[in-house]
């Protein structure tokens, strides 16, 4: 190769090197314009505010005493976690059209404050959970403390599944704090911590009111949990959620069957109301087996759906 032809190669090359730069840089400050418009942007638009804390507030018509420093500041944190854990809060909307209405005429029938259904959103979200600790559905009740309280809890019956008969439940336990301890606020800590716990730490710190305790994390934040539902879900535009009727789960339309023998064939015995084996079990949750022994013919309530009710037609209908 001549010495011209060496030349001229290295110069096509050094030039097209140099335009890739030029060309590369180009791109480079075009995707740093681009870069930083995008960020003006967001920050123009995006934005993230501070929860308004109401001036008063109560709980079970008890005044939250927001005037000390450190409870604001529980009050505060519950509000902001809650209100911007949109997901959560929402299907907490969803799961409450379905659920108070079950709820809420237990509570006043039995003389508990009507308040005391947020309690069941801030222990298991509405659902039948089961925790760490074995404690079981929506008023979270573990085996020992259910029976004590009236709930069948055996092979194949668990009644701490059952919404209605633990709502019972939970408000005989409710009143009983209430009636040992003097006040609603006490009696929802007790039912988070313990009688015997929070007996301890009373006679420890020498004060008899749960804002004047120091307790672990979980019952110190607890009511303030339980107070950022009632606020949140009782005024949902305040807290920016908005929703359709239609996005929100309906209760279910139901008729009871009585049922005083035991059951060797749980699928055969919900084809027979018209209804799968999976949709019994969902209406019936405290049904834990596919048998339903009963040798001592005591009578059993089980839901089957209205007539009216097309939500539990099988798949392929």
């Amino acid at each position: 190769m001549s010495l011209r032809n060496v030349l001229t190669i290295v110069f096509l090359l050094v030039c097209g090197t140099g335009l890739f730069f030029i060309f590369n840089s180009s791109v480079s400050e075009g995707k740093v314009d681009a870069d930083k418009q995008y960020r003006n942007y967001f920050n123009e638009h995006y934005k993230i505010f501070a929860v308004d804390i109401p001036d008063t507030f109560s709980f079970a018509g008890e005044k939250m005493p927001l005037h000390v420093h450190d409870v604001k500041e529980r009050w505060d944190r519950e509000l902001m976690v809650n209100t911007y854990w949109q997901s959560q809060s929402l299907l907490m909307f969803k799961r409450a059209n379905r659920w108070f209405p079950v709820i809420e005429p237990i509570l006043a029938e039995e003389g508990v404050p009507d308040d005391f259904k947020y309690l069941s959103v801030a222990e298991s979200g509405l659902s039948n959970v089961v925790s760490p600790a074995k404690a079981v559905g929506f008023w979270q009740f573990l085996k020992g403390t259910a029976q004590e309280y009236d709930l069948e809890v055996r092979e194949g019956v668990d009644e701490r599944y059952n919404v209605e008969l633990a709502t019972r439940a939970a408000c005989a336990y409710l009143k009983e704090c209430k009636e040992k301890y003097g006040s609603w606020t006490m009696a929802a800590a007790a039912y988070n911590f313990g009688q015997r716990n929070l007996d301890k730490q009373l006679s420890r710190q020498e004060v008899d009111n749960y804002y004047d305790l120091l307790l672990n994390e979980e019952t110190a934040r607890y009511i303030f949990r339980v107070s950022a539902y009632k606020e949140i879900l009782s005024h949902p535009a305040k807290y920016g959620f908005h929703f359709r009727p239609n996005d929100l789960y309906r209760p279910y339309r139901t008729e009871t069957v009585k049922v005083d023998t035991s059951i060797t064939d749980m699928a055969a015995f919900a084809r027979s109301f018209g209804i799968n084996y999976k949709n019994l079990k969902i209406l019936n949750p405290w049904l834990r087996d596919n048998v339903l022994s009963n040798p001592r013919g005591k009578e059993y309530l089980i839901k089957i759906p209205s007539e009216n009710e097309d939500g539990f037609r099988n798949a392929e209908d």
